[in-house]
C-alpha cells in the first residue's frame, strides 16, 4: 500500500529516481481506485432509480460521471507525470522522454517498454540508486 501512495506524497517532485515497483504499484492503485469508484458510482445512481426510465438514469450517470471522473483524472495527472519522469531518471534518461506519448499509435507502446526496463545500477546524474541506496553489494560483503 505504501508503494501505491508514495507518488501522491511526492506530488510534483520531478527530481530523483523511482523504481519500477513504485511506478507499477501506483498505476495499479489508480486503476483499482477508478474501477471501484465506477462500480460504486453506477450502483448508487443505478439502484435508487427504479421509477426512472433507463435513458434518464444513463444521462444522469453519464453527465455526472464525466465530471467526477474528469476531476479525479486531473487530480492524479501531475503525480502520474512526475513518477514517469522519475522512472526515466532511473534509466539515466531525460524526463522529456514522457513526450513520446504524443506520438500517435506507437507512443504509448514505446512508453510501456521504457517503463518495464530496469534502471541503471548505482548512482547516476539524477541521484542514488533507489534499489540499493547504500552502495555496491561488493562493499557490503568485503
Amino acid at each position: 500500500m505504501e508503494w501505491m501512495i508514495m507518488p501522491l506524497k511526492r506530488y510534483a517532485d520531478f527530481n530523483g529516481r523511482s523504481r519500477r515497483k513504485e511506478y507499477w504499484m501506483f498505476t495499479l492503485g489508480v486503476i483499482l481506485a477508478f474501477v471501484i469508484a465506477f462500480i460504486v458510482f453506477a450502483f448508487v445512481f443505478g439502484a435508487g432509480s427504479s421509477s426512472s426510465t433507463p435513458d434518464d438514469v444513463a444521462s444522469m450517470v453519464g453527465s455526472t460521471g464525466v465530471i467526477v471522473f474528469g476531476l479525479a483524472y486531473l487530480a492524479i495527472l501531475i503525480p502520474s507525470i512526475a513518477v514517469q519522469v522519475r522512472r526515466f531518471h532511473d534509466q539515466d534518461k531525460s524526463g522529456w522522454f514522457v513526450l513520446l506519448a504524443l506520438i500517435p499509435y506507437i507512443g504509448g507502446l514505446i512508453l510501456l517498454v521504457f517503463m518495464c526496463l530496469e534502471g541503471t545500477r548505482g548512482p547516476n546524474r539524477f541521484g542514488p540508486d533507489p534499489k540499493n541506496p547504500g552502495g555496491d553489494l561488493g562493499e557490503v560483503f568485503s
